[in-house]
């Protein structure tokens, strides 16, 4: 996987947290604010591979993969989001000299703004890119991906993702993914596509990716289940935060976005146009930008 990373100027490294966690450098001056970037389920440092070089002029910015997810192999650890929240806080605490922009994208962003409310002294400033948030009753959600998260909350998740695998190729994997995350896949370079297949092909090979998936699903959908509390955790952040939604997000509601403006002024909420789930994958300029600028 080194020669993918190079593409984009990143360094894949290891970190000792209770075993070996990958996460990679991508550079960025040496007495700069640290940036760390937290990818979604089933995502990687590869999700932040297009915005990262567009943050290193000003930032130091590292990019963890997640319990289970990316290069960290589960190795009998557990995979839940309060398990991948004290991974955070601890690879803040050993790699980070000060309070860090935390920047998360989707279950990366419920995993960033509970490590923000936890321990408030880790974080400087907050960036949200389409977080998962509590569904919010007056919005709809897209039907295929209800489908989607209410099979792997059952007992049958498994053999639906082994059947998965078994009936398409990686680069299908791929494209399916990006298809259902982004308004225009196109705008996807292939490069990256190809740094995907590579990454899947390889995790083929390792024990309990499918159990640890779905141990970070079901307890993701259990959080959010919980609106009341998802809310009100949400609401303990003292930290600034910038959160930015594809208005045509399909996998978390344009709705849950304006409703965490209306629950929370103190926060800034920007609604792109034009854009799905991963917008700093499919307009990273325009997320740079806004996050530079929203810095100050």
């Amino acid at each position: 996987m080194t020669s993918s990373l190079a593409r984009w100027g990143g360094t894949g490294r290891y970190a000792d947290i209770d075993g070996p966690v990958h996460y990679v450098d991508f550079g960025g001056p040496a007495d700069g604010v640290p940036m760390v970037m937290v990818h979604g389920l089933g995502g990687s440092h590869l999700d932040f591979s297009l915005l990262a070089p567009r943050m290193t002029g000003r930032f130091r910015v590292l990019a963890p993969d997640l319990l289970g997810h990316g290069l960290t192999a589960p190795d009998h650890r557990r995979s839940t989001i309060a398990a991948n929240t004290d991974l955070i806080d601890r690879f803040i605490r050993t790699l980070a000299d000060r309070p860090v922009v935390l920047v998360g994208n989707s279950m990366g962003g419920l995993i960033a703004a509970r490590q923000a409310a936890q321990h408030p002294e880790t974080v400087a400033r907050l960036v949200l890119v389409d977080p998962a948030l509590p569904l919010v009753p007056r919005s709809r959600p897209d039907v295929a991906a209800a489908m989607i998260f209410g099979r792997l909350a059952l007992p049958l998740g498994r053999p639906i993702l082994a059947l998965r695998r078994r009936t398409r190729t990686a680069r299908q994997q791929v494209r399916e993914a990006y298809d259902r995350c982004c308004v225009d896949p196109s705008r996807v370079p292939e490069s990256l596509i190809v740094a995907l297949v590579e990454l899947i092909e390889h995790r083929e090979s390792l024990p309990g990716i499918d159990d640890a998936f779905l141990a970070s699903a079901r307890t993701l959908l259990d959080i959010n289940n919980a609106r009341r509390a998802a809310w009100a955790a949400l609401g303990d952040i003292v930290a600034p935060v910038l959160l930015i939604h594809g208005e045509q997000d399909r996998l978390v509601s344009v709705g849950s976005a304006r409703e965490a403006a209306r629950r929370l002024p103190q926060w800034t909420v920007d609604v792109l146009p034009g854009l799905g789930h991963l917008p700093q994958i499919e307009a990273p300029d325009r997320v740079a930008s806004r996050i530079h600028n929203w810095v100050g």
